[in-house]
């Protein structure tokens, strides 16, 4: 098992305020809950994560990062293939305009391109120099990028956590918000404004974005539109390919060629 903290002795043991560090995680790997004094971009050059942190879990494909602010506490998973990870340290209050919560982001071409040469830096590389001008170029694109919803926000509602996490293991299962709401002992109309206050979305849009965000990994680990579909609880590959869209501006099995493509 990964030791978490020898990710804060490579990344945070150095006078620079900014540096990134990688490392390559096996398929299914698994960083136990942990958190660091710095603010993390956390980035695959090749592979899933799905980081999990108080309030929410966020996927992160190929094409993604997700910010983790300082101090929160996080565990990260390796969804079914080898990681590439690369790791962003930003000392706290660098930059006071970055998210102080988790966020998934978009990667440009220029931050991943900035991000592969960062890696051939050394840590305590010198002040006043390229690699300074190339971190501090780092921080502006991420201060720049996209934004996007790949997360999912947990109740803190003990017993419909609970119910969140069964759904989570089991996405296929029928969705039915009676059938939920017997399950909890509650009148529907009951669960369904507890899911709004806890969660902020109502039952079924939590459902659809849930099933939409599981299936990411299973979908760039090369199984067919239909495979994916059918596990998480789609009718139809063409239902799940209308949400995939609307959600990340493309069909999966275009997704899929872009994934296959950064991995060559």
């Amino acid at each position: 098992m990964p030791d978490p903290h020898a990710f804060p002795m490579h990344g945070e043991q150095t006078a620079r305020p900014v540096v990134v560090y990688g490392t390559d995680m096996p398929a299914n790997a698994y960083i136990p809950q942990h958190k660091h004094r710095r603010a993390q971009l956390l980035h695959a050059t090749e592979g899933v994560m799905l980081i999990r942190a108080e309030g929410g879990s966020w996927v992160v494909p190929p094409g993604c990062a997700v910010w983790v602010p300082p101090g929160a506490s996080h565990d990260i998973t390796m969804a079914g293939s080898p990681v590439a990870m690369r790791t962003v340290f930003v000392e706290p209050g660098l930059r006071p305009a970055l998210w102080p919560h988790c966020q998934v982001i978009e990667v440009s071409a220029l931050l991943l391109q900035l991000i592969v040469v960062a890696m051939e830096l050394p840590l305590d590389y010198p002040a006043g120099g390229r690699a300074e001008r190339i971190m501090n170029l780092i921080l502006d694109e991420i201060e720049e990028a996209k934004p996007l919803a790949l997360h999912v926000p947990m109740p803190t509602h003990a017993a419909l956590l609970a119910r969140c996490r069964r759904f989570i293991n089991a996405p296929a299962e029928p969705v039915d918000l009676g059938t939920w709401a017997r399950s909890l002992h509650m009148h529907p109309r009951t669960l369904a404004r507890l899911f709004q206050r806890e969660t902020g979305l109502n039952f079924g849009a939590w459902c659809r974005q849930t099933r939409l965000l599981l299936a990411v990994p299973m979908l760039v680990s090369g199984a067919s539109v239909l495979k994916v579909a059918l596990a998480h609880g789609y009718e139809s590959p063409s239902a799940f390919a209308a949400i995939f869209k609307q959600s990340f501006g493309q069909p999966p099995s275009a997704y899929q060629k872009r994934f296959h493509g950064q991995a060559a």
